[in-house]
């Protein structure tokens, strides 16, 4: 058989597969993320069947999934709000980001992974999954709970800190010096407050320059000047997701409504063949070694994000209740471990069995925060001995 048919032929199992993946975790409640994280592993390098037809597609169909992600994510904000979320949460941010980023650094020290890999995982436990998260609170309906705007504050804060976190990962990757490490910080220091100006400024001028009646040249024009940006931003060390995002936050008003209608069936196609292509470079024999330290993480941070999501709802005078929800609506990490993780493939001694870490974690930790959410209140309540109460107003 020829490399194009059997690359056809694998290709199509695989987006088969996703689909029907995805209509079990659909059924299950559940993200989808640890399903096709799994499916990567079976059909990788020492899983059940290695695929190798259509790895080069993989490849790059995975960075473009990084792309539209991040592209989409910067979607859900505009300027002002992140400007807001900012000042009102950034010591809630502050508190989160050393009490979950310190679990993963420490691990990684106690493997002997040094600095790199201590930075890696770092940012591998501190970022909860916006996508999760979200889909969770839209699915219990507390989108309109008093604890969601402290909730949505941690994530912008979370949002904005990898902006100026992937470059400096991306640096330390790379081996360079200590002088082009702070290079790449200005730079997207730099990056970051100039696309905030102008997305304050003339963020009507930049969603007219893409806006377009006609659904084909209006995907072309976005898909082109999110790929531009970001191979632009990879190129000065800033970070591909990074630059997509913050053409995302320049994007405004109905052209950013449109732009998610637009995208978001190809985010979700892309961004499932990212996570298959995560799994599939990650061996499934080195998981069993690092399942216990993947299973430590997982309560530990549990425990963390709980905490810091309970102290800034009471920093809001918001009660006990919603201070539980609040601190279970940041536990599930998802597909910001996963593109911090793919960063280090590759790359270090350590790097195969990071992968492995970063893997068992996420399957555990998207499996576990959407359950902690739904079973907040009620914990809550039956340790106190008392009926849950209602979801709205404390």
């Amino acid at each position: 058989m020829d490399g194009t048919a059997l690359a056809l032929l694998e290709l199509g199992a695989v987006l088969f597969v996703l689909g029907l993946l995805g209509r079990l975790a659909g059924r299950a409640g559940m993200s989808p993320i640890p399903l096709y994280l799994l499916g990567g592993l079976a059909f990788g390098q020492g899983g059940f069947v290695e695929l190798s037809g259509a790895n080069d597609f993989g490849h790059l169909a995975a960075e473009i999934g990084v792309v539209l992600l991040l592209l989409l994510l910067g979607l859900e904000y505009t300027a002002p709000e992140l400007v807001t979320g900012l000042r009102r949460s950034w010591p809630a941010g502050l508190v989160d980001l050393v009490a979950n980023a310190t679990p993963g650094a420490v691990v990684a020290l106690l493997l002997g992974w040094g600095a790199t890999g201590a930075i890696t995982m770092a940012g591998v436990t501190y970022i909860s999954s916006s996508g999760i998260v979200a889909k969770v609170l839209a699915d219990l309906g507390r989108l309109g709970n008093r604890e969601t705007p402290v909730v949505l504050s941690i994530l912008v804060f979370e949002d904005l800190a990898m902006a100026l976190y992937l470059p400096i990962l991306t640096t330390v990757l790379a081996g360079l010096s200590v002088l082009s490490g702070l290079r790449a910080l200005g730079t997207a220091l730099a990056c970051v407050t100039v696309v905030l100006l102008l997305a304050l400024r003339y963020g009507r001028q930049v969603s007219a320059l893409l806006a377009s009646d006609d659904r084909e040249v209006f995907l072309l024009e976005l898909l082109g000047a999110a790929l531009l940006v970001a191979g632009v931003a990879s190129a000065l060390h800033v970070s591909a997701a990074v630059g997509a995002f913050l053409l995302g936050i320049a994007i405004s008003g109905a052209t950013a409504r449109q732009a998610v209608k637009l995208l978001e069936p190809l985010r979700d196609l892309f961004a499932a063949i990212f996570f298959v292509a995560f799994g599939l470079n990650t061996d499934p024999a080195a998981i069993p070694p690092v399942l216990g330290w993947a299973v430590a993480l997982a309560v530990v941070s549990t425990v963390t994000k709980v905490a810091t999501g309970w102290w800034a709802a009471g920093r809001q005078g918001i009660r006990a209740p919603g201070r539980a929800r609040a601190g279970a609506a940041l536990v599930a990490r998802g597909e910001f471990s996963i593109v911090i993780a793919g960063l280090a493939i590759g790359i270090g001694t350590a790097a195969t069995e990071l992968a492995a870490l970063a893997s068992a974690y996420v399957l555990l930790m998207a499996i576990i925060g959407p359950v902690a959410a739904r079973l907040a209140e009620p914990a809550y309540a039956l340790l106190h001995r008392g009926p849950p109460a209602a979801a709205v107003g404390r």
